[in-house]
């Protein structure tokens, strides 16, 4: 089947079976006589196994390992298990360092009355980010509670 066949069949795209074919990730595909790629059954299966492992959040070069551990019918499964642990650890950190992130402009946006004056914590801290870091709590507090009466008194 052509490229376009199996992208459909995978849920890859074509550019990324090419890109795949490229870095060696997959076998390069047979040739028709008139020069086209040709794909097999096995290789829509391949495709789709790189796909999930892709949507599980497995980088390219983990995907190596775990095609030759699903090729290998010698394989531990401890040396998937590893894997498999060690995605989840670091989709933990980076659920952690995005939810930092999120917290971070939750108390910016707080921080800002949001009006027609051109003061802004948000920028302020964007500029200088030790500004806002080096607020104790009740600092914040504070500076919340005197941006929320300026807020009131402008609506007012």
């Amino acid at each position: 089947m052509n490229i376009g066949d199996a992208s459909a069949l995978a849920g890859v795209s074509a550019k990324m079976i090419r890109y795949y074919e490229q870095i060696g990730l997959i076998p390069q595909a047979m040739r028709t006589a008139s020069g086209y790629r040709d794909y097999a059954e096995t290789d829509i299966h391949m495709l789709r196994f790189i796909a999930r492992a892709r949507d599980l959040g497995f980088p390219v070069s983990e995907i190596t390992d775990l095609l030759d551990l699903w090729r290998n019918t010698n394989r531990h499964s401890a040396d998937v298990k590893a894997l498999a642990q060690a995605r989840v650890q670091d989709l933990r950190h980076k659920i952690a360092h995005l939810q930092d992130m999120a917290n971070t402009l939750d108390e910016l946006a707080r921080s800002c009355v949001g009006n027609e004056r051109p003061d802004c914590p948000i920028l302020r801290n964007l500029e200088n980010p030790e500004t806002q870091k080096s607020m104790t709590p009740g600092e914040r507090v504070h500076q919340n509670k005197r941006n929320l009466n300026i807020k009131r008194r402008i609506t007012s």
